[in-house]
């Protein structure tokens, strides 16, 4: 029986981006991931390997670092750089700047220095309550905005206007700030839930307004979304993002970053692959993932989608049983769907079923085919009463230990 007739399919929404190009993805682990503060800043060599890493997930940009933020922060973004050209990455870097000459002669310097072209990704606070705190004035936010765009088309440097806060801004300050940029030359604006504010239906008003504010002016002009995860939301923020018309969606991996961090960009690949937005390969995710947390110091949790130690393991007796049958069945497909709306074979892993106080025969009975071990009804009785003495998981060790003990 096809998999279409197993599977009716609510999310098959054809208002919901079908019609859409393919999202855009840009990898913000080595810059705002890097603002989290339980991360450690990885060694340059660790930086490069997950740059590689990104390259193989067909990640299209990453922010390679903020060079005007400290000597060693413009080392490394001048080594990325370098390694973009050397190794021919097709991940097109880009830097984080503040809205002053000095951040934006940096990058240009690296860019002349690498003969690699990085973009500017000019931020600036836009909202009323960032205004009143800092004591600025929209007047003097576009003239700052003015000074700077002015030297980076001066430069012929790219730039994207990043308007922090953007999801709390005013809609007569924001079209202010967003057509003095358009008329400045910016080749991208960037909205950004910088506190993690937005639900998905601001979201989407907010990227529809700015989608149809840019088509009247500079239709050629493109939208990045950047969210925060304050609210649990930046994940299908992000994906509602692409939806309402945004090109590109921001993310870091493992969702690191300020506070409780960004919309993870590895569940964004996940995601938009299940949704037919893209087909790329995701065989290196679990590298990308494990590179990440060992450089950066962040453990992943068991329950991480995917990733996770636990995502793909059961010790639930109607959990295993079902699999246990689809395996009979020799339909592997069938096994990796039953009880799994992510296929573990496309990050290189597979189900895997343990025996615990909430098992049945059938996790004996896999487990032992799994280890090699000959399956009996007398053991599995044993095993199983272990088991249920047990208030965990029982270890493969614990599983032998019985064996043995009942044959000796």
């Amino acid at each position: 029986m096809g998999r279409g007739a197993l599977i009716h399919d609510w999310n098959d929404d054809r208002e919901a981006g079908h019609d859409r190009p393919r999202p855009g993805l840009v990898d913000e682990t080595l810059r705002d991931g890097l603002q989290a503060p339980s991360a450690t800043d990885p060694d340059v060599e660790e930086k490069l390997r997950i740059l590689h890493l990104m390259h193989r997930l067909g990640i299209d940009s990453a922010d390679i670092g903020m060079p005007g933020s400290s000597v060693r922060a413009y080392r490394h973004v001048v080594r990325l750089a370098q390694e973009v050209a050397d190794a021919r990455l097709r991940v097109v870097p880009h830097c984080a700047c503040r809205a002053t000459t000095s951040d934006l002669k940096l990058i240009a310097d690296i860019g002349q220095k690498t003969s690699v072209p990085v973009a500017a990704y000019v931020f600036i606070g836009s909202s009323p309550i960032r205004q009143y705190a800092e004591g600025w004035t929209l007047d003097g936010i576009l003239r700052k905005a003015d000074t700077v765009l002015e030297f980076a088309r001066r430069h012929q440097v790219e730039t994207a206007f990043v308007t922090e806060d953007t999801t709390r801004s005013a809609p007569d300050d924001l079209e202010q700030l967003f057509r003095h940029a358009l008329e400045l030359g910016v080749e991208r604006l960037v909205l950004c839930d910088t506190a993690g504010y937005a639900d998905p239906g601001g979201t989407r008003n907010l990227v529809r307004w700015t989608r149809d504010l840019v088509d009247s002016i500079r239709p050629e002009v493109q939208l990045d979304w950047h969210g925060h995860n304050d609210r649990g939301l930046a994940v299908i923020n992000a994906i509602i993002a692409w939806q309402a018309g945004a090109d590109r969606v921001h993310g870091t991996g493992l969702g690191v970053g300020e506070r409780v961090g960004n919309a993870a960009m590895d569940q964004l690949l996940v995601n938009f692959r299940l949704m037919g937005a893209i087909d790329n390969d995701l065989a290196a995710l679990p590298e990308y993932t494990d590179a990440i947390s060992r450089a950066c110091k962040v453990p992943i949790p068991a329950s991480y989608p995917v990733v996770g130690a636990d995502a793909f393991r059961t010790a639930t007796g109607i959990h295993a049983a079902a699999i246990g049958k689809a395996i009979d069945k020799r339909d592997e497909a069938l096994a990796d769907a039953v009880y799994s709306a992510v296929p573990a074979s496309w990050v290189g892993k597979q189900q895997q079923i343990e025996v615990g106080f909430m098992s049945g025969k059938w996790n004996v009975r896999l487990w032992m085919k799994r280890h090699g071990i000959e399956y009996s009804d007398l053991r599995c009785e044993a095993v199983l009463k272990a088991a249920k003495r047990s208030n965990r998981i029982l270890s493969a060790a614990d599983i032998r230990a019985v064996i043995e003990g009942m044959e000796l």
